[in-house]
């Protein structure tokens, strides 16, 4: 049976432990590898540092990355992408130029039997009040209008500019496992099913960790992604099961599910 892979935080445009250029490069040796045996992509945000399509502009660069994309689409291979806090003004170029949906809220399917809910992740759960509010400013179509009208060059210079800012202010403790009663995702899926919303898999990116934790309810397991910056982690379904994985490195998660 064929595979689905799950794959988010690329943050292509900065570097890492890897050159943006390599991590890149990366990227696009991991679709070479599983596409053979790919059911669907996912690819669940945050593939860019910064993305804004102007109406006639995209970003420059991700030449590699975007040319695979299309190979991968042309060879008939579904591909499924969702925005993240990074590249949330997308506007239409992904479905119209590869055929690639895209998504902006979490969205839940059925695949081999089991129940996925998936989502980037961010603005969710009880905590990050401040990006909450920031991100209904974002999303507004007032405040995309304006920032259509910059320049693309002056556009780019200050989406970086505010990217690092906010990269630099995250605290040390927050980029390791804070426990579970400090998950703000954890938490969210624990809400989901008091409400009565039981997948069998949540899956989000965003918190850069790669996380695969069975939750209270004993069926239902909270999987995070983690990222490509540095650990180069992803998920693979099977159609019985999911497994985090690690490309071209070693790497371990945060789990209390035993490693098959």
């Amino acid at each position: 049976m064929k595979k689905t892979f799950f794959a988010s935080d690329f943050h292509l445009g900065i570097d890492g432990r890897l050159p943006a250029a390599e991590r890149e490069r990366q990227v696009v040796r991991w679709l070479d590898a599983v596409a053979p045996e790919a059911e669907a992509i996912y690819l669940i945000g945050d593939l860019f540092e910064f993305w804004f399509e102007y109406k006639t502009v995209i970003p420059k660069g991700f030449t590699r990355f975007l040319g695979k994309l299309a190979e991968v689409r042309d060879a008939g291979i579904p591909v499924h992408v969702f925005t993240g806090n990074h590249d949330l003004w997308m506007f239409g170029y992904f479905e119209a130029e590869f055929g690639i949906p895209v998504y902006r809220k979490p969205i839940q399917f059925e695949l081999g039997g089991k129940q996925f809910f998936v989502g980037h992740g961010d603005g969710l759960g009880p905590n990050d009040l401040g990006y909450k509010r920031m991100k209904k400013v974002f999303t507004h179509p007032f405040s995309q209008w304006l920032f259509n009208w910059f320049h693309p060059d002056l556009g780019m210079r200050l989406a970086g500019y505010s990217s690092q800012k906010s990269r630099d202010a995250m605290p040390p403790e927050e980029r390791a496992w804070m426990g579970e009663q400090k998950e703000w995702l954890l938490q969210y899926c624990d809400r989901k099913i008091d409400q009565g919303i039981e997948p069998d898999y949540f899956i989000f990116g965003h918190r850069h960790l790669p996380i695969d934790w069975r939750l209270k309810n004993g069926r239902s397991r909270y999987v995070n992604l983690g990222e490509w910056m540095f650990a180069n982690s992803y998920a693979v379904f099977d159609g019985v099961e999911l497994e985090l994985r690690f490309f071209e490195r070693e790497g371990e998660a945060v789990r209390n599910v035993a490693q098959a």
